[in-house]
């Protein structure tokens, strides 16, 4: 007798578990995200102990991170063409066990370039893992639940990397950096397990080429891209070498395009960017990625470096925006499945936007019921933006359109905050040198910091204002 239930159809599943088989094949794709999330969110406590470990410079351990980070934004690009090859269940157990596998490489590794090459791995994974959550939804729900499907699975996403400094401090704290690579295993298990009995056999496996000539053209303009972020922290923006590296970027995508239009099977089809909606959402999740990333960075070091706070006094700050971040989405999860979700990712575009304002007026003479007030203001912005961006971009498209569809606004979203935090630490470090060390110049400079957030979010708000379908909810 099997170990598992033979694999079953669609159709064979919902019969058999009836209306709660969608729950349970989300849960399952939660779990695998929720180990992906664990992946990128757990490991930033362990660069101190790394950097003690291995005698190595601050330059070389940040490799951890953007070795994770690069490989996990081009692992996106042939999720589509791997749904189409293998189906979602192959897919997913495929990438599940690569994190699980890649995740124990890592503990057992006992060089720091074998650490780096764990980490590139487990970014691999992650990165095919990424999109295949907003792909579940629109796949498995109707659209009148599809908000609150996706409120449900955000809030797992967010509510891990909330607790996942602290769970991986305490295992750090016990029994070292390695095992800070273990964290992810329980979800992966689990995920596998679950997988192995809920996910349904694909319905059509299509047997297209592989783009290898697309893939490799947007592979160096991402990764090139990448390397811009380093260089903008060790060389600056105005320097002949990052001027170069901006330039291959630019020609790699330019040849990219070329190659899109006169292939048969693209990796990225241009023919997505013809709808309105999706066009317009892609540029709303880069600014959305680059804001809310490079926020995250820029509010606890503003509170710090300007403001004096220690870094305990600054997280407490932060505590009550993450509470009404999780409220929010379930909630706006809801409320997306009864509004347009195009006007409720303009609300929270809108409310996010405008505290990043708030802090640049209110400058250094905020106070602290001010920074809390403004601070959950913006995440409960924030909680309006997660569920409703992907549901605003994806559902009016074509059933064959999700997978790539997904992939690209996951991609934008991830490139958008690679760029956002690099952005807003070189933008900052260059008017503190303009502005002096002294205390109205370190706040001038955060306070011009906070209004070029709000100005990125001011242009995606226009972008998001043009994400209506002309023919949706029949107005």
């Amino acid at each position: 007798m099997p170990l598992f239930p033979v694999a079953r159809s669609f159709d064979a599943l919902s019969l058999r578990y009836g209306p709660r088989y969608k729950w349970l094949a989300m849960l399952v794709v939660a779990l695998g995200t929720i180990a992906g999330v664990l992946s990128t969110s757990s490991f930033n406590v362990a660069i101190p102990a790394l950097t003690r470990a291995f005698a190595l410079g601050q330059e070389q351990v940040q490799w951890v991170m953007t070795g994770f980070m690069g490989a996990m934004t081009v692992s996106m690009l042939p999720a589509p063409w791997l749904l189409e090859r293998l189906g979602f269940r192959k897919l997913f157990l495929g990438a599940v066990l690569s994190l699980l596998v890649t995740s124990i490489a890592g503990y057992l590794a006992p060089t720091f370039p074998l650490v780096v090459a764990a980490r590139i791995a487990q970014g691999i994974a992650t990165g095919v893992l990424q999109p295949l959550g907003p792909l579940a939804v629109m796949r498995l729900f109707p659209p009148e639940s599809q908000g609150r499907a996706s409120g449900i699975l955000t809030f797992g996403i967010v509510l891990m990397p909330a607790i996942a400094p602290a769970a991986g401090g305490a295992l750090l704290d016990a029994f070292g950096w390695r095992t800070i690579f273990l964290l992810n295993l329980p979800f992966c298990v689990a995920a596998m397990v679950l997988a192995l009995i809920f996910l349904p056999l694909p319905r059509e496996i299509r047997r297209t080429p592989f783009d290898w000539s697309g893939v490799a053209m947007l592979t160096l303009a991402t990764l090139v891209l990448v390397e811009v972020v380093s260089s903008l922290r060790h060389s600056g923006l105005m320097t002949l070498w990052t001027a170069g590296l901006l330039a291959l970027a630019a020609v790699a995508i330019g040849f990219f395009l070329r190659h899109a239009r006169r292939s048969k099977n693209p990796v990225i089809s241009l023919g997505l960017f013809h709808h309105r909606a999706f066009s317009m959402g892609t540029i709303v999740s880069f600014a959305y990625g680059f804001g809310f990333f490079g926020s995250t960075y820029l509010i606890p070091v503003f509170l710090q470096n300007a403001l004096g706070f220690s870094a305990a006094a600054a997280g407490s700050m932060l505590i009550p925006s993450g509470i009404a971040l999780l409220a929010t989405i379930p909630v706006a999860g809801r409320l997306a499945d009864r509004l347009p979700p195009h006007w409720l990712t303009v609300s929270g575009m809108g409310l996010l936007g405008t505290s990043f304002l708030a802090f640049a007026l209110f400058g250094g003479g905020i106070t602290s019921i001010e920074i809390i007030g403004i601070t959950v203001w913006g995440r409960i912005g924030l909680g309006l933006i997660l569920p409703a961006l992907t549901l605003s971009v994806l559902r009016h498209l074509e059933p064959h359109q999700l997978g790539q569809s997904s992939v690209v606004i996951s991609y934008s979203r991830q490139l958008g905050g690679v760029l956002g935090i690099a952005v807003i630490a070189v933008f900052v470090a260059w008017r503190e040198s303009v502005y002096g060390s002294s205390v109205e110049g370190i706040h001038t400079s955060y306070a011009q910091g906070f209004l070029l957030l709000a100005a990125v979010f001011a242009l995606a708000l226009t972008a998001a204002l043009r994400m209506k379908p002309p023919h949706a909810y029949g107005r």
